[in-house]
């Protein structure tokens, strides 16, 4: 709101300093800052109003360490990190924008999902919360708006160069967009994707079902993005489980987002660097930093030892938060390496049941592979402390995050 407010003081009374709201940066600034100071004291003074309604999270006694100190520390913490993203998002960014309006749905559709949850645990004390069949459903009905709207709206499209522009001039000497000929280059409504690792590092969902009419692509890309939405919102969900290490993951993968938007959004870094260059997808670092700085803020309390919990109204927004980024960037098959964390958390928990039933049934005694799942829980069974524990998985989430940002060159 402020971005169009400064625009019209700018254009109309020439506003000393009002131009300074154009730039992407300054307001991917100030959309951090402000988050970070919404998070501290809201989170305060929501901490506060918490603990008066006794909202507190039910521990199971799982024989971890520390664990039933923690009974009692209030939940539904996600709410901080909701507010803290929306407010900034919405005072800094363009909300006329594709892109940040589907992040804004996003959050919202996730968030109420979340909170449902969480609700139906702490006051109706139904310890199973929303049933796991009405959060797939809210998780495909996201899926839906999300993959619906980036194939068919016409606002989502890459930009190329034409081939009289790449017969004609050397692409890599082109430096500003606003200085070409329209000619040489179109905006393309594509299905195409970032692959990691290959020389040619574009991928066209198209192609996965050769024989299906084109007209049909919508369906393969629709069901793709139902199945990232889903499993990395689930990845974010089941990595929640001890201080800290939800919120600090997925501000390391936040940034790494942020940065890779600001570069595909850019003609000149795009195609520098020879990677697809998305129209008005800079708009999004402001989103993503309001989502670093909300991330950050919340460590604040939920560092060990927790003062709150982020709880499925965090937690659930938080993942399928980065999916949906992921998506609208499209470095969504990055996801394996930039969210591993999750991937490792989920991964844990499948091996460990499928491995149990296999062996119960073979063997009439059920057998595990980790000391307890998720993995984090595992290394908790191993008397390692909560803070070492979330500390090396940070350290490891950025070293993910480094590899993701190198497959920019890497291929």
């Amino acid at each position: 709101m402020l971005y169009y407010l400064f625009d019209y003081l700018d254009r109309e009374f020439d506003l000393v300093g009002a131009g300074v709201f154009q730039y992407i940066s300054f307001r991917a600034g100030m959309a951090a800052f402000l988050s970070l100071l919404i998070t501290i004291f809201f989170g305060k003074a929501l901490i506060r109003f918490l603990r008066k309604k006794q909202v507190g999270e039910d521990i199971r006694d799982l024989g971890l360490q520390g664990q039933i100190e923690k009974k009692g520390t209030p939940t539904m913490g996600g709410l901080i990190i909701i507010t803290a993203i929306l407010l900034p998002t919405l005072l800094f960014a363009r909300v006329d924008n594709i892109y940040v309006v589907l992040l804004i749905i996003a959050t919202v559709w996730l968030g109420l999902i979340g909170f449902l949850d969480d609700y139906i645990k702490v006051f109706k004390k139904d310890k199973k919360g929303l049933a796991g069949q009405f959060k797939v459903v809210g998780q495909i009905g996201l899926g839906l708006i999300v993959g619906l709207t980036l194939y068919f709206n016409s606002e989502v499209v890459i930009r190329e160069l034409t081939p009289r522009a790449m017969a004609s001039v050397d692409p890599i000497m082109i430096q500003d967009e606003e200085d070409m000929d329209e000619s040489l280059y179109r905006d393309v409504k594509s299905t195409k994707t970032t692959v990691p690792f290959l020389k040619n590092n574009e991928f066209d969902y198209g192609k996965i079902l050769p024989f299906l009419p084109e007209g049909y692509t919508w369906i393969v890309y629709t069901g793709v993005v139902i199945i990232i939405i889903t499993a990395v919102s689930n990845g974010a969900n089941i990595t929640d489980g001890i201080d800290g290490l939800a919120a600090g993951t997925s501000g390391i993968i936040g940034l790494t987002i942020a940065i890779l938007a600001y570069l595909s959004g850019r003609f000149d870094f795009s195609n520098y660097l020879n990677i697809m260059y998305i129209p008005n997808l800079s708009e999004l670092v402001i989103f993503c930093t309001a989502f670093v700085g909300a991330c950050l803020g919340f460590l604040w309390y939920n560092a060990y030892p927790a003062q709150v919990f982020m709880g499925d109204t965090g937690s659930l927004t938080l993942g399928g938060v980065i999916a949906v980024l992921a998506l609208a960037v499209r470095k969504e098959l990055l996801i394996p390496i930039l969210c591993g964390i999750f991937l490792i958390e989920n991964l844990s928990v499948i091996l460990q049941v499928s491995y149990f039933k296999y062996t119960k049934k073979k063997y009439g005694e059920g057998r595990r592979i980790f000391l307890m799942s998720p993995l984090h829980h595992h290394y908790q069974k191993k008397n390692l402390h909560e803070s070492k524990i979330v500390t090396r998985f940070w350290i490891v989430g950025i070293l993910l995050a480094i590899v993701t940002l190198a497959t920019l060159k890497l291929r």
